[in-house]
């Protein structure tokens, strides 16, 4: 029996380690899942903070709670490491770490090719490494192949290579890691089958697929799916406008057919990890093989235009008011890219606070997540969300819907609201100029 062979065996007993290089909202996750699971599981990262936070048995991703992080460190089955030497004891390895954009809207590999880095210097044979940050397709195969083979070790032959997108939804309570299906490629069948037993511990379901690039594109294709679909109804928002019509009214009214539509939502820009990153990988790749990604195109375009439109609604707004945005009190409702999180990673809020800031408006913010924010080297801390703020404000400006505002007080309280992802609806009578996107 070969050592790979050997692997799935242990895999299969929850005798194989586990190390996860990366624990931010994807990593730290899996890693207690995995543990759960009865592997025992290295997490790593160089964020000597994130180490000492789980050392004390803290959290500091929302859907992951202090009392989980505590119960499997004293279970023994999780522990936190800023230690890459741990590599070389390890059976599976998962690389969970950041793949965002340059300046240029270039894919930016750096934080996955030093983790390849760390993982070629100490690789042995039986090993299993698993990718699962996002990329474009064929990165695994043509760029990743290559540096783990300069180890002298073949891929398929003595130690294995997948690629597993990872499909996290941060703060959503309805879909948890485990219930959201794992897609899973690998170098050879051997190879993704290796995965697939790892990922059969911890997902209700597993979807083999034929290569390490059919599921780096799968990941591509669902978010460039979901940005071309807000950018086509941020469009509609903007159509909706000029003609006079409410275009929530239109979407619910729409969304009432049962099939041949799906119910998507405008607001103020794409925000987040994954849909304003990944089509851009997509269309990057595409363009080195001349072919336009001209969907993904537009739809960059128009979503990116969002918050300078925000800003040109709130002008006319404060102008019907016989108020010049420069030096008016402008409150902004959420900074966060969603509901129910404290990320502001691609927050189309940020972009609208450094717009309104440079025209001179007196900008604050209000978020029950993010306790203070830096725009533009200003730090920025969170309002509180009191009757003498809500009453100061010239204008108060929802940019994310998060369930704890009181949208009643503010509806009561604010002279005059722009509502950006329709929080208000219903509550339009109550006392507050309302106006929405």
């Amino acid at each position: 029996m070969s050592r790979l062979e050997g692997l799935r065996t242990r895999i299969e007993s929850r005798e194989a380690t586990m190390g996860v290089i990366g624990l931010g909202y994807v990593g730290l996750p899996l890693s207690l899942e995995l543990a759960r699971a009865g592997f025992q599981v290295k997490g790593i990262d160089i964020d000597v903070e994130k180490i000492q936070l789980l050392e004390s048995n803290q959290s500091y991703i929302e859907d992951v709670s202090s009392q989980d992080v505590a119960a499997m460190r004293a279970a023994g089955s999780f522990e936190a490491t800023n230690d890459f030497a741990v590599i070389a004891k390890l059976d599976v390895i998962h690389i969970c770490v950041p793949t965002p954009l340059t300046r240029s809207k270039d894919p930016d590999l750096s934080h996955m090719a030093d983790a390849m880095e760390e993982i070629r210097r100490r690789l042995r044979s039986g090993q299993l490494v698993i990718l699962g940050s996002t990329t474009y397709p064929g990165t695994t195969h043509e760029l990743f192949v290559p540096i783990l083979e300069e180890s002298g070790l073949k891929v398929g032959e003595d130690f294995a290579l997948a690629f597993a997108p990872e499909r996290i939804d941060p703060g959503n309570k309805k879909f948890t890691v485990r219930q959201i299906a794992k897609v899973v490629g690998g170098e050879t069948p051997l190879c993704r089958d290796l995965a697939c037993c790892v990922f059969d511990a911890i997902f209700d379901e597993v979807v083999p697929v034929s290569s390490t690039q059919s599921a780096e594109m799968v990941k591509l294709l669902e978010n460039t799916f979901r940005a071309i679909n807000i950018g086509l109804v941020n469009e509609v928002a903007l159509m909706c406008q000029r003609l006079g019509l409410d275009v929530w009214e239109v979407i619910e009214a729409a969304a009432t057919k049962p099939f041949g539509f799906m119910k998507f939502l405008p607001g103020p820009g794409l925000g987040g990890h994954c849909i304003p990153v990944d089509p851009s990988y997509l269309a990057w790749k595409m363009k080195s093989l001349n072919f336009p990604a001209r969907f993904i195109e537009l739809a960059t375009e128009i979503n990116g235009r969002m918050p300078e439109h925000v800003v040109e609604r709130v002008v006319a707004l404060l102008n019907e008011d016989r108020l010049a945005l420069n030096g008016s009190k402008v409150l902004i409702l959420g900074v966060a890219y969603k509901p129910g999180v404290g990320d502001m990673r691609e927050s189309p809020a940020l972009d609208v606070i450094r717009l309104m800031a440079a025209k001179g408006a007196d900008v604050s913010y209000h978020d029950p997540y993010v306790r203070e924010c830096e725009i533009d080297g200003r730090v920025y801390k969170n309002t509180d969300f009191d009757d003498a703020v809500l009453e100061g404000c010239d204008l108060a400006v929802i940019l994310t819907d998060h369930a704890e505002v009181d949208y009643e007080r503010l509806v009561a309280r604010a002279p005059r609201i722009f509502d950006t992802r329709n929080a208000t609806a219903g509550l339009e009578d109550k006392a507050a100029k309302i106006s929405k996107l």
